[in-house]
């Protein structure tokens, strides 16, 4: 399957004191390293995040306008960079860059894409039912689409990436125990065993 890969990294990470969720580290390597072996076998990678952010060499970069407008915003400033670098493939894996085992749970979003098609893509589900929109997988033109809805009516800043997606026809996928524990917490960063060093 032929797909592109967003990974958003650029939240103020409130929870955190402002601490850059990419910087901290799980396993030896940054979280940003982790969501890029996520995207491993994406023909373009772009990371949306502060302009500061130093990205590995083939790796494109991104920041949502206005700054700090949201995942939805982030999103669109991620799709308008691929298209920028020379087009878009089919599909497009959207994923946040502080669930370190995001990469258990891109394998089962691709199977049950190609076992449904005709579905406009695929968002994880967590053991405990609750969705994840950002691990999931999603037609390139269906996201367009709906990101020049959104900024035609005025609706992209501030907006929900649930509300962005609402009008798709998704698959939801189970994906394995872990693989949308996400940090946004202290608390939550010690459970994953993350670390900070400075904090």
């Amino acid at each position: 399957m032929e797909f592109d890969a967003i990974i958003l990294a650029g939240g103020k990470a409130t929870r955190l004191g402002g601490a850059p969720k990419n910087e901290l580290r799980y396993d030896g390597d940054t979280l940003l390293t982790h969501a890029l072996r996520a995207a491993e076998g994406a023909g373009g990678v772009v990371v949306v995040g502060p302009c500061s952010l130093e990205v590995p060499e083939g790796i494109l970069s991104a920041r949502e306008e206005p700054v700090f407008a949201g995942p939805a915003a982030a999103i669109a400033a991620g799709l308008d960079r691929l298209d920028a670098n020379g087009g878009s493939a089919p599909w497009t894996l959207v994923l946040a860059c502080d669930m370190p085992h995001a990469v258990r749970g891109v394998a089962p979003l691709v199977q049950g894409l190609q076992s449904e098609p005709g579905v406009d893509g695929a968002m994880a589900v967590a053991t405990d039912g609750r969705k994840q929109p950002l691990l999931g997988m999603y037609s390139t033109a269906a996201l367009q689409r709906e990101v020049k809805a959104a900024r035609d009516s005025g609706r992209l800043t501030n907006s929900s990436v649930f509300g962005l997606l609402a009008r798709l026809n998704l698959l939801t996928v189970a994906v394995p125990a872990g693989s949308t524990d996400d940090v946004d917490t202290w608390a939550d960063a010690a459970a994953l065993g993350i670390e900070d060093l400075g904090h």
